[in-house]
């Protein structure tokens, strides 16, 4: 089990309980560990993620009647949310009704349908994507962060892999870093991913992004970084998934909904970005004597390609 996993049922470093999230993380975390769960502690993740205010106002017996699961069911859910016990998420459940309430957008969005107008699709993906942005945010462990951040910041190379739609997400991050003065790259192909990583040793950072946590050309290159003594950062939307098991850090994205005509890897990609942002900013911070003076330099050596050429007479 790995310690995010453990974090998540309620054993932390140490065997110590951590704080329960707080109400406004409690949706996000719904939405990213709700495939995890067996189809009885969904029917209670998604009832009090629907009507928090009408949850809250149940005992642990009435909610075991309202999802037809039992009371164990409930109180095994509320544990897996991160609460210590069924009180716990009650108070959490008051706490996120009073925020929906005083204006806040609700919890659940409406899956954009064939008959949509181009307005109302607008606001269905604005509305998502900010969504998507505010439960990463919500689930994002800042310790593991900044580890991470530690590590990238003081590589002496690092290794980004991923596929598809996290494929760019890795060539996004890479370029980043490279324009920051260190050596980044991004592996796409799977073969030259495993041929790149067993050329990695301690003090260099390999890095694996796939939203379903299971992507086998993402995890086989983290694997071989992982034995060959590389620090190794998972970027999931499944902190449980297998490609955490070769994970020193992982930092999880928000799990979003997918839909006929808008597939998950389109807005898991924004929550991976926001994640790659975070980190840039963190290494920006940490190296900001050289990188300052090297984003500067990238800046300048491109200008010339963003003026307007001018017309001539």
């Amino acid at each position: 089990m790995t310690r995010e996993v453990k974090e998540i049922f309620g054993t932390g470093p140490g065997g110590s309980t951590p704080s329960p999230p707080a109400p406004a993380a409690l949706a996000a975390k719904v939405r990213t560990l709700a495939p995890t769960m067996t189809r009885s502690m969904q029917r209670v993740a998604e009832a009090v993620a629907d009507d928090p205010a009408g949850c809250a106002a149940l005992t642990v017996t009435g909610l075991a009647e309202l999802t037809g699961t039992s009371e164990a069911t409930v109180v095994r859910t509320a544990r897996l949310l991160g609460y210590p016990g069924y009180r716990d998420l009650r108070l959490a459940l008051a706490g996120l009704a009073a925020q929906q309430q005083s204006g806040r957008a609700p919890a659940i969005t409406t899956d954009i349908a064939v008959d949509d107008s181009l307005a109302d699709v607008v606001a269905k993906l604005a509305y998502d994507e900010q969504q998507t942005l505010a439960d990463t945010a919500a689930g994002l462990d800042t310790v593991q962060l900044a580890a991470a951040v530690t590590a990238l910041a003081g590589a002496r190379r690092t290794d980004v892999y991923g596929v598809g739609a996290s494929g760019l997400v890795a060539q996004d991050l890479t370029q980043k870093l490279l324009r920051i003065g260190l050596m980044a790259h991004a592996h796409s192909d799977p073969h030259l991913a495993v041929t790149n990583a067993v050329q990695l040793r301690p003090g260099d950072v390999a890095i694996a992004i796939t939203h379903s946590g299971s992507t086998g050309d993402v995890i086989e290159p983290l694997r071989v970084a992982f034995e060959h003594g590389a620090t190794t950062v998972a970027v999931t939307g499944r902190p449980d998934g297998p490609v955490t098991q070769y994970a020193d850090h992982v930092l999880t994205t928000s799990t979003a909904r997918e839909s006929e005509l808008r597939p998950a890897a389109m807005s898991s990609r924004t929550g991976q970005l926001l994640v790659v942002d975070c980190l840039f900013v963190g290494v920006a911070q940490r190296t900001y004597e050289s990188a300052a003076p090297a984003l500067s330099a990238s800046y300048e050596a491109l200008a010339h390609r963003h003026r307007v050429p001018r017309r001539s007479p």
